[in-house]
């Protein structure tokens, strides 16, 4: 086999194995560098320790979303992530399955807070779902990042998302 035959073989397998593999992704990589910072309205991603204030909020009148049209990182359409976040239920079967639902970067998001910017936000279908006494906890959601956007009775989404994989989130061990 000629050398510029088996660099090319080679260099065509090197990108397949790279198409498979799936990015992890932060919130703040959903912002554009030149777009401003959001303002977080309720405690960091994870950080459990606030749950009680969330879990009051929820008596309060729905807040409205701040930045409903937010500026999306076009490049990262199509790509394969996964993004840990929590799950805002917009539709549930009669077996108690969410199936359609918005991930949002912080508990409480969406309910009685007001909404992140819709770059904070994915709208997410899920063929199996996830079993709605299991929405305190937040999730990792894999699959085809779009950038396209959504819009629900909660809030504006910039990015949507058929999931693939949908698993508990577990904190690295300190």
């Amino acid at each position: 086999m000629s050398r510029p035959l088996l660099a090319s073989l080679l260099l065509a397998l090197a990108a397949s194995v790279s198409a498979g593999e799936v990015r992890e992704l932060t919130w703040f990589e959903l912002i554009p560098a030149d777009a401003p910072a959001p303002v977080m309205q309720s405690a960091p991603l994870h950080d459990l320790a606030q749950l009680a204030d969330a879990l009051a909020a929820e008596a309060a009148p729905a807040a409205t979303q701040q930045s409903p049209r937010a500026p999306v990182v076009e490049a990262l359409d199509g790509q394969a992530v996964k993004l840990p976040g929590y799950i805002v239920p917009l539709d549930v079967s009669d077996e108690g399955r969410v199936s359609e639902f918005l991930l949002v970067p912080y508990f409480g998001a969406c309910i009685h807070v007001p909404p992140p910017p819709s770059n904070q936000i994915v709208h997410v279908t899920s063929e199996l779902g996830v079993r709605l006494d299991a929405l305190y906890q937040p999730f990792w959601i894999e699959g085809a990042l779009r950038v396209e956007q959504s819009s629900s009775e909660l809030a504006e989404a910039g990015y949507r998302m058929q999931a693939d994989k949908i698993y508990a989130y577990e904190l690295p061990d300190s």
